[in-house]
């Protein structure tokens, strides 16, 4: 293995919801070392970066590194980066800062409607989250019914919240990978630094080998 892939540290952050269970394809392509960071549960009323900063207790303050995180993953990731300036933020199927929100989900947000459904509503219509989310049929759709099956109420609505209200001012430089065919955030004016031909929002999954490769030729600075 090359040196350059040995030194290279991977944490990964999974998406709102979801668990390790998101990078099953990812993880045995990628070189170097790799941590899985689990979502910790929110206290009550937690801010944003008071989280981040528990979830940064795991991250070496000294070691370079890459924040690895998928959806709201990626909001985490740069918010740990904040904390921790020897990582970079590299973002999948997520946002690098609030003005990137798409227009659905500032709807979501003025109308506040994200207060009147519970999230747990979303597995009575996995077919609906299948369409919105971009999974395929057969494993990766039982993928995605074991994730709602296993989602947690109480972090969900908190994050849900968070991202929504998110203050990213000041928030430093990341690596965007963004899906063509991504709903929940679809790519938009600002420029992507890797745009996935035919990936959704669920690319962690379906296009595994080339988000490796990607990820695997990042430079790592020591």
């Amino acid at each position: 293995m090359p040196a350059a892939a040995s030194s290279r540290v991977f944490y990964l952050l999974p998406g709102l919801g979801a668990d390790e269970r998101v990078f099953k394809n990812l993880l045995p392509l990628l070189e170097g070392e790799k941590h899985v960071l689990p979502w910790l549960t929110p206290e009550a009323d937690e801010t944003l970066p008071h989280y981040a900063a528990r979830m940064a207790a795991a991250v070496p303050a000294d070691r370079p590194c890459f924040l690895v995180g998928v959806s709201f993953g990626g909001v985490i990731a740069l918010e740990i980066a904040r904390l921790r300036p020897q990582s970079r933020a590299v973002l999948i199927s997520s946002i690098p800062d609030a003005d990137c929100l798409p227009r659905l989900l500032r709807l979501i947000r003025g109308t506040r409607a994200y207060k009147l459904f519970p999230p747990q509503w979303l597995k009575l219509f996995p077919r609906a989250g299948q369409w919105y989310f971009g999974v395929n049929n057969g494993e990766e759709y039982e993928l995605f019914r074991q994730i709602l099956r296993d989602m947690e109420p109480t972090y969900t609505r908190w994050a849900i919240h968070r991202l929504l209200h998110w203050d990213s001012s000041n928030v430093g430089h990341s690596i965007q990978l963004l899906g063509t065919h991504d709903r929940v955030f679809p790519p938009g004016p600002t420029p992507v630094e890797h745009l996935i031909p035919g990936g959704t929002h669920f690319m962690v999954v379906s296009h595994a080998p080339e988000i490796s490769r990607i990820l695997n030729a990042l430079p790592v600075e020591n």
